[in-house]
C-alpha cells in the first residue's frame, strides 16, 4: 500500500457550527504531525465533479485561532444533487460518479476525510469506493441523528440557540399572558426539541417519534394555567405531524417539499380550543449559524485528530464517534442505515415527564 502524501477534506450536507474547527484540526494534525499535503475540496462533492476540480491547499501555518470560532464552513458545502443521479438542465438525470473519481485522480488524493451527516456518509462512501480511495467520516448535524455516535458536531450549538430563544420568550410570554410556541429544526428526529425544551423549561415538547392528541395537549396547558401561571412555553419539532397524522410542509417552485408550519397549525388549534393568546416563533436556520459552542469546538477538535490517525493507520471505511465520554470509531456500514431517531425508552423522555412536561400521551 502506497504512502499517504495528499489528504483531501470536504464538508457535505447542511452547514452547522463547528465545521471549521474540524477542518482546522484535520489540517493541523495532517500537516504538522504526519507531514502530509492537505487539499480542502470546495462545495462538497461538487468540487471534485467539476473540471478542473475546485480546491484550496490548506496549511496549518495559515490558520489562526479565529477559525475555531467561526460558524459555517469556509470550504462551502452542498446538500443537493446526488452524483449517482445528478439533475440536468433539461430535467433528466445523469450518473456523474465517474466525474468524482476523475477529480480524485487529478488532485492525486490518497485518502479523503468527509465531514457530513448520515446521507452524506452513504453517498460519499459509495463514491469513494468506486473511485478506489479510502474514506474516513466525521459526523456533523444539528439534528444529532447519526447512528453510532452520541453527539455530532453542531448539535450542542443548536441546543444553545433553542435554550436562548426560550429564555427570551419566557419573559415576554409572562408579560402578555401568552402561550409561546417555538418551532425547531430536526426533520424526522426530535433530539433538538427534546434537549432544548428540557434545558429551556418548556411546558410542552412535541417530537415526531411520540404520538400526541390535541385534547391531551390542551388539558395539560389548562392545568399549567390553573396553577397560578399566566403563560406557557411549547416546543415543537418541525417534523411533527397533525393530530390526524398528516405532514405539515411547504412547497416552493423547483424544490422538494420542506418541513415547516406545524407551529402555526398548533397556534390555530390552541387558540380555538383554549382561548389563550398564542404566538409562534420559527427558529429555522438560526440554529445552524453563529459561533460554535465550547462543546462543539472540543468535539470537532477531537474528531479531526482521530480522523487523521485513522487515515495514518489505513483504517478506512470508518467514522469517528463519541461514546461513553470518549472518541472511538465505528464502521461506516453501521452508520449509513438511515436516521437515528428518538427511542421510547430514551432517558431524556422520562426526564421531561418527570419535571411535568407534556411530551405526548402515554
Amino acid at each position: 500500500m502506497k504512502d499517504i502524501k495528499t489528504l483531501g477534506v470536504l464538508t457535505s450536507g447542511g452547514d452547522c457550527a463547528g465545521l471549521n474547527a474540524v477542518i482546522r484540526a484535520v489540517t493541523y494534525h495532517a500537516n504538522r504531525v504526519c507531514g502530509w499535503r492537505v487539499l480542502g475540496v470546495l462545495d462538497g462533492s461538487l468540487g471534485l465533479m467539476e473540471k478542473p476540480p475546485r480546491y484550496r491547499e490548506l496549511h496549518a501555518d495559515s490558520f489562526d485561532e479565529g477559525l475555531l470560532r467561526e460558524g459555517g464552513t469556509f470550504l462551502g458545502t452542498t446538500n443537493k444533487g446526488d452524483p449517482f443521479r445528478f439533475p440536468q438542465p433539461d430535467g433528466s438525470f445523469r450518473d456523474r460518479s465517474g466525474d468524482f473519481a476523475a477529480g480524485v485522480r487529478e488532485l492525486g488524493l490518497d485518502a479523503l476525510v468527509v465531514i457530513g451527516g448520515d446521507g452524506s456518509m452513504r453517498i460519499l462512501s459509495r463514491l469513494c469506493e468506486q473511485a478506489g480511495i479510502g474514506m474516513v467520516g466525521v459526523p456533523k448535524t444539528i439534528d444529532n441523528d447519526v447512528h453510532g455516535t452520541e453527539y455530532a458536531v453542531g448539535f450542542a450549538s443548536a441546543i444553545n440557540v433553542v435554550t436562548d430563544a426560550l429564555d427570551r420568550l419566557q419573559p415576554t410570554a409572562a408579560s402578555h399572558h401568552r402561550v409561546m410556541i417555538l418551532e425547531t429544526m430536526g426533520r424526522d428526529a426530535g433530539h433538538i426539541a427534546l434537549n432544548g425544551g428540557i434545558a429551556g423549561g418548556a411546558d410542552v415538547i412535541l417530537v415526531p417519534e411520540l404520538p400526541y392528541t390535541l385534547d391531551g395537549l390542551v388539558a395539560h396547558l389548562r392545568r399549567v394555567l390553573s396553577q397560578g401561571r399566566s403563560h406557557a412555553l411549547l416546543v415543537v419539532a418541525e417534523g411533527v405531524k397533525t393530530e390526524e397524522g398528516k405532514p405539515v410542509s411547504i412547497s416552493l417552485p423547483g424544490e422538494q417539499l420542506r418541513y415547516g408550519g406545524v407551529g402555526y397549525y398548533l397556534e390555530r388549534e390552541i387558540s380555538r380550543r383554549l382561548g389563550a393568546e398564542t404566538r409562534v416563533t420559527v427558529l429555522g436556520h438560526l440554529q445552524r449559524g453563529g459561533t460554535p459552542s465550547p462543546r462543539d469546538r472540543l468535539l470537532a477538535s477531537a474528531f479531526g485528530v482521530h480522523a487523521v490517525r485513522l487515515v495514518a493507520e489505513r483504517r478506512f471505511s470508518r467514522m469517528v464517534a463519541w461514546q461513553d465520554r470518549g472518541v472511538v470509531d465505528v464502521p461506516l456500514s453501521a452508520v449509513t442505515v438511515g436516521s437515528r431517531l428518538l427511542q421510547p425508552d430514551d432517558p431524556l423522555i422520562a426526564t421531561a415527564r418527570g419535571v411535568g412536561t407534556y411530551i405526548g400521551d402515554v
